[in-house]
């Protein structure tokens, strides 16, 4: 359990997080991996539940480092670009404090363990298709609606 004064989220703005901080606010869930499809009328996203070649079955970018080089479309959250996060899964804490919401009782930050994310049935593990084995075509056959 994090202590009232390590409980930075609950005082700062995302701007004014230091990247550990910020990094530790990921949850785990690997939900923003997934492949979104975008309806060109409305603008709606729609998520599908194949995941990126490069996630691990614990829901961890394996080539975390190298990710916007390897995948010239993956998404890289700014803190700049708060007023852009409302496309994230509304569990997320980069979009929860964004919109000035305290974090699930499940986050890591909160329960103390790295497993409570999956354990709480947030995360995407055991539940993506990995696109290596999905056309690109077939994408839409593939959209979720799971409840948070």
């Amino acid at each position: 359990m994090t202590s009232n004064n390590e409980r930075f989220w609950e005082h700062k703005r995302l701007d004014e997080m230091t990247p550990g901080e910020w990094e530790s606010l990921c949850d785990g869930c690997a939900k923003c991996c997934l492949h979104k499809l975008e309806d060109e009328d409305t603008g709606e996203v729609f998520y599908t539940k194949i995941v990126c070649q490069y996630m691990s079955d614990d829901c961890r970018c394996t080539e975390y480092q190298l990710r916007n080089k390897l995948v010239p479309n993956c998404v890289w959250l700014d803190p700049g670009k708060v007023e852009e996060f409302q496309w994230l899964p509304s569990t997320c804490a980069y979009r929860l404090i964004s919109e000035n919401k305290p974090l699930e009782d499940w986050h890591p930050l909160i329960s103390g363990s790295s497993s409570s994310v999956h354990e709480a049935g947030i995360s995407i593990k055991n539940r993506a298709l990995n696109e290596r084995f999905v056309h690109e075509d077939g994408y839409q056959e593939h959209i979720i609606h799971w409840v948070e």
